[in-house]
């Protein structure tokens, strides 16, 4: 299945994991991407991401045609330094920033190809939500010790 979304990977104790962004057309989601790519994560697919389960886990990766290419809003679409597919660890549900938010919200999960995957709503313009996607993404890491293999 090709879905609306952005995906990104970091290394992590565990292995390779990534975060799935979705959320509506310029809410700014690459933006989102391109500091976390700052910070050391890999893209993974911008735009369009092809998801598929494989053994009860969920597998992204970018469609062909937009491989490698991360769109940087004022700029141009710029060829980035990837990786090729991973596992999807964490759905960021992106939202405009005059959404209201709940400030402890109730832990949420989201079934995308049959499989129920954490998910999390953020703000992704906010100076903070970099540092918020890697706390979600240790946060559904933590929450999985019997799957050690991401």
């Amino acid at each position: 299945m090709i879905e609306h979304a952005g995906c990104v990977a970091r290394r992590t104790s565990a292995g390779w994991a990534g975060v799935l962004l979705t959320g509506r057309s310029g809410v700014g989601k690459s933006d989102l991407m391109l500091r976390l790519i700052e910070r050391g994560w890999s893209l993974v697919a911008d735009d369009r991401v092809q998801l598929w389960a494989s053994s009860g886990r969920l597998y992204a990766k970018a469609p062909p045609a937009l491989a490698r290419l991360l769109e940087v809003r004022g700029l141009d679409v710029l060829a980035v330094g990837w990786r090729e597919l991973t596992r999807v660890a964490l759905v960021v549900h992106c939202v405009a920033s005059d959404i209201e938010l709940d400030r402890i919200p109730n832990r949420a999960r989201q079934t995308l190809a049959g499989v129920a995957v954490e998910r999390t709503v953020l703000r992704p313009l906010e100076a903070s939500a970099p540092a918020k996607v890697e706390l979600a993404l240790a946060h559904a890491l933590a929450s999985r010790p019997g799957d050690a293999d991401f």
